[in-house]
């Protein structure tokens, strides 16, 4: 068996007539929708704000109710989905992701908004935990990394792509178009996953006693504890960073969106290269992730004083969070390959959940200490990923790493 399959521990199918990298790059389509839709408020909170009369901050909500409600619906629609078809599965939940951004382009009031968002909460996260795990049953074993890669892409694409895009439609017709334009991709996706993927009968009945068992599984706990400090250091730190390039690197405001270009396309190649890395050692991976990620968001108060250096800074910063989310799925797959979409589940729910506990940290930090010491936490964060690393239980192909 190949070292590929013995570390996701599954025996490989063959895929179906529909199947293949077709239907991955679909999938990867997916997951670039859900992102872009979940973050498209940060380039639009101005506007949003403003058409329905509430604050920035305010309007800031519509990111953090996303987050959460796709952290805890993750791990709650794995089971209530049963036996269903996950192609079926899908299809449906991309309709969900229409509906909620369609709801969002029509809100008359924040009340109504807030709908919308827990709608594409809810779509974003069911559909992430499924596609997490798809991989592995539509290739053969040895092409289950570079598509596992593959999917996770459309994460990273999304934060270089995705919000950028967003932004530029809002500011060429209107915040409304913005999200009318989401549905619309939405859409498209949803039908090349009804045409490309074959049919998934669900592996095996999930029940949430089950999905929550997973946790006493120290290699899945292990893995989680990973997630949950790189993720939030890293939130915590990319928060702010444009502050922290303005204060730390005197970076103006039109060479933000530059810097911030390089760390996407950085964040996307990290993604590719710690997928292939992954496949072999998700430890070693992990290990080379943490100690740079920690180094270099450490670095960037005592030696970013200059607009050259904050780049190339901003630049391994990329390349090592890039690689996170397919490292740390590689390393919960093969903790528990009889359980695959349990773990993804529970990986999406860590994962989200990080994302708004990092942002919320973050802000505490800047607002008590200053924008350096939110550097200096984020740096602390990714050292304890570590350890964490380091010291825990692995699966048995990256004990082997």
């Amino acid at each position: 068996m190949a070292q590929t399959e013995e570390i996701a521990g599954v025996t490989p199918r063959t895929p179906g007539p529909r199947g293949g990298w077709p239907a991955v790059a679909a999938v990867a389509g997916a997951t670039f929708t859900v992102v872009t839709s979940e973050m498209l408020p940060v380039g639009l909170l101005t506007p949003i704000g403003d058409a329905l009369r509430v604050t920035e901050g305010t309007a800031g909500l519509t990111l953090t109710i996303t987050g959460l409600v796709g952290a805890v619906s993750a791990p709650l629609l794995t089971p209530a989905l049963g036996r269903f078809d996950r192609r079926l599965v899908l299809c449906g939940l991309m309709a969900v992701l229409v509906a909620g951004n369609l709801l969002a382009a029509w809100s008359p009031n924040f009340a109504v908004m807030v709908a919308a968002r827990v709608l594409v909460g809810v779509g974003m996260g069911g559909v992430w935990a499924i596609a997490a795990g798809l991989a592995v049953r539509l290739v053969p074993g040895a092409s289950v990394g570079p598509a596992t890669s593959l999917v996770f892409s459309g994460i990273a694409v999304a934060s270089v792509l995705g919000v950028p895009a967003g932004t530029y439609i809002g500011e060429l017709a209107d915040w409304r178009t913005a999200f009318v334009t989401m549905a619309g991709l939405a859409l498209v996706v949803l039908t090349a996953l009804a045409v490309l993927l074959p049919k998934l009968p669900a592996e095996q009945e999930i029940r949430l006693g089950g999905v929550m068992r997973l946790v006493g599984n120290p290699r899945v706990a292990t893995g989680l504890a990973v997630v949950a400090l790189l993720v939030t250091g890293h939130f915590a730190a990319y928060t702010y960073v444009r502050p922290a390039l303005e204060e730390i690197s005197g970076a103006s405001a039109s060479m933000i969106g530059t810097l911030l270009l390089v760390y996407g396309i950085a964040g996307v190649l990290g993604n590719f290269a710690a997928g292939a890395g992954a496949a072999r050692s998700p430890r070693g991976t992990l290990l080379v992730i943490g100690l740079v990620l920690a180094a270099t968001v450490g670095l960037l108060p005592l030696i970013g004083g200059s607009v050259m250096t904050a780049a190339v800074l901003l630049a391994v910063w990329g390349l090592s969070y890039g690689g996170v989310s397919v490292s740390t799925q590689t390393w919960l797959l093969g903790s528990a390959p009889e359980a695959r979409e349990a773990a993804s589940a529970l990986f999406v729910g860590v994962f989200n959940g990080a994302i708004a506990l990092g942002a919320f940290v973050g802000g505490l930090a800047a607002d008590g200490s200053g924008i350096e010491a939110v550097m200096w936490l984020g740096a602390a964060l990714a050292a304890g990923a570590l350890a964490v690393t380091a010291l825990g239980r692995a699966p048995a192909g990256a004990a082997r790493g």
